[in-house]
Formats: structure tokens, C-alpha cells, sequence
């Protein structure tokens, strides 16, 4: 059974004793032509009317309970709808499917906490190739010039970033700097690199301007 199905069972089983007009009407009207999506997928409600005018008075009777519904048109028919959870969860409520209301808010939190976790995964592997990236190009500067002009040429705080990189490919920012004696923080550690990729900038513009 679909999940609109599950509410209108929930609805037909029960006495009609709410005296709220607007709250009868939205309940009648999902009987009558409501769907909704499966929670777990997408959050989609509406109602369809083949009369504008029966649209407009529902929207009418939606802004009563402090619902923002929308119309739209479709195959002949006027559909009001919501899309917001958090308003079609309230919608559940003011018609009194409290127990599909439940699996609605369930199914929400489980959604949430996936989107969460996968936003997380996501921006740590995103993070994992921009530092795998970054080590790349700096083990490439640095065999650029062990290559041309050799460590010798460096500075010593670079010639010992250099080797330093060579020996820990793998290693973060602050890991670099925990090998150095004394230890040099993350900042200092980005300088020295930023420095080795300009000088092997400046090698590879030679090389490239040098006839052969």
C-alpha cells in the first residue's frame, strides 16, 4: 500500500468529530483526490480539483492553518500542493493521521541522518583528494629540482622541507612539521612549500624558454 493509501485508511477509520471546518475540508479533500509521495523518497503532497475555483478555496482554507500551498495545472486538472516536510507533516496532523504523521516524522529523521552522513563522507574524501592532490605537486616540484639544480641549491629550511616531503610523501601539513627539530607549525610548513613551487615554476619557465 502506498503511503497516501496508508493515510486515507488511517482517515476513513475514524468518527468525524472535529468541529474545525477547515481542518474537515482538508481532511475531505485528501479522501477525495489526495496523493503523497513515500516520505523515504521525496516529500510531495496534493490535492487535485477539476474546478480553479474549488483550488483557490482550498488554498484558502490551507492559509487558515498557516499552510503555503501553491497551484499548478495539470492534464485539465487543478492541483494544490506542498512540498515543504515540515508542512505536509502539519497537514498530517490537522487532519488527524497522527499514527502516519509518526512514520512520516520517522522516515524524515532517517532521511536527515543519511543526508548528514553522506554530506560529511563527502566533504572528507573531497578533502582527502585536495591533501593527496596538493602532496602530488609537491613531491613533483621537489624531484624538479633535486633533478636540475639539486637540494644543494636550496636554502637550508628548504633543502630540509624538501627531504622531509621526500621521506613522508603521504603525511599531512602538521605531520610534516612534527619531523622538523624544533617542530614548525602547519603555516610555517605551507611557506616553505609555497616557496619550493616557485622556484621550480622558475625551473620549468627556463626550461621552456631554452632552446634545445
Amino acid at each position: 500500500m502506498s503511503f497516501a493509501g496508508k493515510v486515507k485508511e488511517e482517515l476513513s477509520g475514524k468518527k468525524r468529530r472535529e468541529k474545525d471546518k477547515d481542518r474537515q475540508a482538508l481532511r475531505d479533500a485528501f479522501l477525495s483526490s489526495g496523493t503523497m509521495s513515500d516520505p523515504e523518497k521525496s516529500y510531495h503532497f496534493e490535492l487535485s480539483f477539476r474546478e480553479c475555483g474549488n483550488a483557490e478555496e482550498m488554498l484558502t482554507v490551507m492559509e487558515h492553518l498557516s499552510l503555503s500551498g501553491k497551484i499548478m495545472e495539470r492534464k485539465g486538472q487543478y492541483v494544490v500542493y506542498l512540498k515543504e516536510s515540515d508542512e505536509i507533516s502539519d497537514a498530517l496532523k490537522l487532519m488527524g493521521a497522527y499514527r502516519c504523521c509518526m512514520e512520516f516524522e520517522n522516515a524524515r529523521i532517517l532521511k536527515d541522518m543519511r543526508n548528514s552522513v553522506n554530506r560529511k563522507v563527502n566533504c572528507e574524501t573531497a578533502n582527502i583528494h585536495k591533501t593527496v592532490g596538493a602532496a602530488v605537486r609537491q613531491l613533483e616540484d621537489i624531484r624538479l629540482i633535486e633533478e636540475t639544480i639539486g637540494f644543494s641549491e636550496l636554502p637550508e629550511p628548504l633543502r630540509e622541507m624538501a627531504e622531509i616531503r621526500t621521506r613522508y610523501p603521504d603525511a599531512t601539513l602538521a605531520e610534516l612539521g612534527g619531523y622538523f627539530q624544533p617542530p614548525v607549525g602547519k603555516s610555517g610548513v605551507n611557506h616553505r612549500l609555497r616557496k619550493i613551487a616557485a622556484i621550480a615554476e622558475k625551473l620549468r619557465d627556463h626550461t621552456e624558454k631554452t632552446p634545445e
